[in-house]
C-alpha cells in the first residue's frame, strides 16, 4: 500500500465536483508517477469531524508515512520535493518554481476567491471586482512573455496556477485570450484529466450509495 494518502470529503454537491482542492494532490501525484490512496472523512459534520487533522476542517489533507500535512499549497510543494517533473532540479529554477507556486495562492487566489464568493452572495460587481482585474492583466501579460511559468517547462507552478484559474467564473470575467490557452493546454494533460475523472467518480458513486440506503 502507498504511503501516501490524500484526504477529502466522501460527497460533496454538483457545483464543486471536479474542483474541490484534492484534486491538486491528485493531479500532483499523477504527473510525478507517485503511487497514491484516497480516503475521506464525512461531509456531514465536515466543520469539526476532522480538526485534530486540518484545524480549519478543511479538505485536503496528506499523510505521507508519518508526516501530517494540510493547505493544498504545502502539500503540493511536499510531493514536487518527490519529483522532478513537478520541481526542477536546478536552483535558480526550483526557486523561481517556488516564487511562483506562492504566487498562484497570495497574488491570484487570494483575489478570486473571495471575488468569486462575494458574487455568488449576488454582490455581482463588489469592490474587488478591479482588484482582481488588475491582478488577471498582470498574468495575462506575463503568460504572453513565456509559455510556462518555471524553468521553461511545465511545474507544480503551471498546476497550481491553471488550478486557480480555472475556475469557471473566473475565466469568463474579461476577455484574456493568452490566459484562456494556458489554462487549456495546462488542463488538456493527461494526469488533469484522470484526476478530475477520479474525483468526480468518487462524489458520483456516493450518490449512488445514498440512493441505495435511501431505497
Amino acid at each position: 500500500m502507498s504511503e501516501l494518502t490524500i484526504w477529502t470529503l466522501d460527497w460533496v454537491p454538483d457545483g464543486p465536483r471536479g474542483f474541490v482542492r484534492d484534486l491538486r494532490l491528485r493531479w500532483a501525484c499523477e504527473e510525478a508517477g507517485l503511487d497514491y490512496a484516497v480516503r475521506t472523512v464525512p461531509f456531514d459534520g465536515r466543520e469539526t469531524n476532522h480538526l485534530a487533522r486540518q484545524p480549519f476542517g478543511q479538505v485536503p489533507f496528506l499523510n505521507d508515512g508519518d508526516l501530517e500535512l494540510f493547505e493544498s499549497g504545502a502539500c503540493l510543494l511536499h510531493l514536487a520535493a518527490k519529483s522532478e517533473t513537478l520541481m526542477p532540479p536546478d536552483p535558480v529554477d526550483a526557486a523561481e518554481t517556488v516564487q511562483w507556486t506562492i504566487a498562484a495562492l497570495n497574488s491570484i487566489e487570494m483575489v478570486t476567491v473571495p471575488w468569486w464568493f462575494l458574487k455568488l452572495c449576488g454582490d455581482e460587481d463588489n469592490q474587488l471586482t478591479g482588484w482582481m482585474g488588475q491582478r488577471l492583466d498582470h498574468i495575462e501579460r506575463v503568460l504572453g512573455e513565456r509559455q510556462w511559468l518555471a524553468g521553461g517547462r511545465f511545474t507544480v507552478a503551471d498546476l497550481l496556477m491553471a488550478d486557480v484559474l480555472r475556475v469557471n467564473d473566473v475565466r469568463a470575467f474579461g476577455n484574456r485570450p493568452t490566459t484562456e490557452a494556458y489554462v487549456t493546454r495546462v488542463t488538456d494533460r493527461p494526469a488533469f484529466k484522470k484526476a478530475q475523472a477520479d474525483q468526480i467518480a468518487l462524489f458520483e458513486a456516493a450518490d449512488a450509495k445514498k440512493t441505495e440506503q435511501a431505497s
